[in-house]
């Protein structure tokens, strides 16, 4: 049978107690690994969510114009020619005329 030396039996055992000392630390820069990597996640979710938004807002906003490009002129001339005839004018002086009889 023979003996260890205690040279060797000295430096497993430090060995052992530097892997022992450093677990915390490597538990801890793990976590902090972790909680970078879901951070960067979050961001890139809300960049990718903006980018979308804006990306419909385009779209509403071509599609508003392309409406209001569409509209017949002809239409609407036609629509404010006759509001325009309706003889509003007509029926307010009319009124008018016939509330200052009653006043007199």
């Amino acid at each position: 049978m023979s003996t260890v030396s205690p040279q060797i039996t000295d430096a497993v055992t430090q060995t052992n107690v530097k892997v022992v000392a450093e677990a915390p630390a490597m538990a801890m820069s793990t976590i902090y690994q972790s909680m970078g990597q879901a951070t960067a996640i979050l961001f890139q979710n809300s960049v990718s969510a903006q980018q979308q938004q804006n990306t419909l807002a385009q779209a509403a906003t071509n599609q508003g114009v392309m409406q209001i490009y569409s509209v017949d002129t002809t239409a609407g001339a036609s629509a404010t020619e006759k509001v325009a005839q309706g003889g509003v004018a007509d029926n307010l002086t009319s009124l008018l005329t016939i509330l200052k009889s009653f006043q007199s």
